[in-house]
């Protein structure tokens, strides 16, 4: 495929989202277009969207886009608490068997947080685990529930070889496995054990294996001792975010789901209906994301525009939004211009 400047045009699914989504999503395609890249979006609803204009949180009208395309963008989905539709997140996942959930982590000059010069990747398995879905009440007073977790030999090993591999094309010195295999033995066992097989292929690559609680310890204590953390789906969920408050927060969070033969990348944050429509939500992830998603597809120095842009952004701090500098803010699509401008 060939790079930006080309005339290739790439036909990917948007999906706006709900909350901020939509305004976010608008800022990420203008800077996304902004860069040179020549893109024909299909957008589509999907979530409480989704439901307004079909009835349901994942229409079919979805579902084609994304296996016609085979890439989508994705805004923050509303997923409700406690009851309610189950996340859409999670059905697209299993629908394409998404199964790795890639999360870059870096610092930002400009971004006040604890640690400088961060530069993780956290790679989720993410279709298995505590996340398939199965509980159950086990009386009728719904006194009591159970949940089942499944983990198989072979979802450990493609989402951890996609760790190792990941690690040897981008130059990276150690992979480090989370589990919690002292007391899960049979289950965590088992993604630990696969690990260390995967691992000894790799001799070139560093392997190590935390327990998950005394991970999050040393993710705090000392994040720079870490390079690419490969885990399984609950402790990959969790890790990640706690990742992002070592930079400054899910703002600056982009991810993707990414499988054989489809890709969804998205902002990691939620999707904020208590800021939705003011103009003040921080388009950075999504933005960020975008970059990911153009790297993606072959267009790689678009994706190291944008990133570039974006830094430069942030760094001078006159046009970012309030969570990045509240003494001097400006608006969600205000910054998405800043951008425009430093890749123009």
């Amino acid at each position: 495929m060939k790079d930006s400047g080309s005339v290739k045009t790439h036909h990917i699914t948007l999906i706006p989202g709900d909350g901020i989504g939509p305004s976010i999503a608008e800022a990420a395609i203008k800077v996304i277009e902004g860069s040179g890249v020549s893109v024909q979006w299909d957008k589509v609803q999907a979530g409480l969207k989704g439901i307004e204009e079909s009835g349901n949180p994942l229409p079919d009208r979805v579902l084609d886009s994304i296996r016609k395309t085979g890439i989508s963008l994705k805004g923050p989905l509303t997923t409700p608490v406690g009851s309610g539709f189950r996340s859409v997140n999670v059905a697209l996942r299993k629908e394409f068997d998404l199964y790795v959930n890639f999360r870059p982590v870096r610092s930002f000059e400009g971004v006040t947080s604890r640690y400088k010069d961060i530069d993780l990747v956290i790679i989720r398995e993410n279709t298995e685990g505590l996340y398939i879905g199965m509980e159950r009440y086990l009386d009728e007073e719904k006194s009591a529930a159970e949940m089942v977790g499944r983990i198989s030999r072979s979802g450990s090993e493609r989402v951890v070889r996609f760790a190792y591999e990941y690690a040897t094309s981008h130059k990276r010195k150690k992979v480090t496995t989370v589990h919690k295999a002292n007391i899960l033995k049979l289950t965590s066992g088992m993604f630990l054990e696969v690990a260390q097989g995967v691992g000894r292929e790799y001799p070139a690559i560093g392997s190590e294996e935390k327990i998950i609680d005394n991970m999050a310890m040393q993710l705090v204590l000392n994040p720079y001792q870490f390079d690419v953390i490969v885990t399984t789906n609950l402790f990959g969920d969790i890790i990640s975010d706690l990742a992002s408050g070592l930079v400054g927060g899910l703002g600056l969070a982009p991810g993707a789901n990414i499988g054989k033969d489809t890709a969804i990348f998205e902002a990691v944050h939620g999707s904020a209906p208590d800021i939705a429509g003011k103009n003040i939500a921080n388009p950075s992830a999504l933005v960020l994301a975008g970059a990911m998603m153009l790297r993606h597809i072959g267009e790689s120095k678009a994706a190291d525009r944008i990133e570039a842009a974006v830094a430069d952004v942030i760094r001078e701090g006159t046009h970012v939004t309030r969570d990045l500098n509240a003494k001097s803010a400006v608006g969600t699509m205000e910054m998405a211009d800043a951008i425009l401008r430093r890749l123009e």
